[in-house]
């Protein structure tokens, strides 16, 4: 069981956060593509973690070091295998990792928490299906992306391909898509050329998007081959971002750059995005990573 508090995201205080007692925590350490998670199992073990205790675990220098804190617990609907929650390094809460749902689905699988290769599992933006594949490759099914101002949320009246965005005294346009979480997507020409040190920060906070915004500098290479950089919320730039790379082909495609099936190259490595359109899901493909385990005291 994992204790948290009900409508922050943050975990959950227990009076003076000092005066709390020590507790040894077993972690495993993944990623995928080079986005790296810190994995904790809450089924098999009780865990109360505080919003610090999050940012102890994520910090490189300190702790174990991350870009988010995945936790694993018990579902709460009958037709989920599993519930995940998703933390940044800075401790807010995400509703959507595309990269850490892969390294979820090998993670219960290493754990011996399920021996099922298909997996329904709960999230804050709603049930998501993973299918282990040979080699670690994990296939998520990240369901329909969303346009409507409101629901990424983005501050704009009306929906729209591309949308007009003042940054210092640069006029962008970007394209803005949910994936159950808000992605602005930005084409360049190179993902190399310093827009992302230049504008990353300023996008991710930028007013028009009142719950922050994961920022994607987009490089077109070919109809099914791009580049892609993310300057993630709560996060910084990191080397791979699976919604991200998934918004960023839906951006595409919706512009006419892009085919249905597309290799994104992160720095951190190749992932592949499928979108046939319209109302269909988005299916996100890439391999999975242990780095090492061990156990902390928080």
């Amino acid at each position: 069981m994992t204790s948290f508090a009900g409508n922050t995201g943050c975990p959950r205080s227990s009076g003076n956060e000092n005066n709390k007692k020590t507790m040894s925590v077993r972690f495993t350490k993944m990623h995928g593509a080079g986005n790296d998670f810190v994995m904790l199992d809450g089924v098999s073990q009780r865990l109360k973690l505080r919003p610090r205790d999050i940012r102890r675990l994520a910090d490189r220098r300190k702790g174990i070091g991350c870009d988010q804190v995945l936790i694993v617990e018990a579902p709460g609907r009958p037709d989920a295998d599993f519930r995940y929650r998703i933390f940044n390094a800075d401790g807010s809460e995400s509703g959507q990792c595309g990269n850490g749902a892969r390294c979820f689905a090998r993670f219960v699988r290493h754990r011996k928490l399920t021996q099922q290769k298909e997996l329904v599992v709960e999230t804050t933006s709603g049930l998501m299906t993973l299918k282990l594949r040979d080699n670690h490759q994990v296939e998520v099914d990240m369901g329909p992306p969303t346009f409507t101002p409101a629901d990424i949320p983005l501050n704009r009246e009306s929906a729209a391909l591309e949308y007009d965005l003042t940054v210092g005294d640069e006029e962008l346009r970007i394209g803005a898509v949910s994936m159950g979480n808000p992605h602005a997507v930005l084409k360049v020409d190179a993902v190399d050329d310093g827009s992302l040190e230049r504008l990353g920060a300023s996008i991710e906070a930028h007013e028009a998007f009142p719950e922050r915004v994961n920022a994607g500098f987009l490089e077109l290479v070919d109809r099914d081959r791009v580049k892609l950089r993310v300057y993630e919320r709560g996060v910084g730039e990191t080397l791979a971002c699976g919604s991200g790379a998934c918004a960023a082909v839906v951006h595409g495609r919706r512009m006419g750059w892009l085919d249905e099936r597309v290799t994104v190259e992160l720095p951190g490595g190749k992932l592949l995005v499928s979108w046939a359109g319209d109302d269909a899901t988005v299916f996100l493909t890439g391999p999975t990573a242990i780095s090492f385990e061990g156990s902390v005291r928080l």
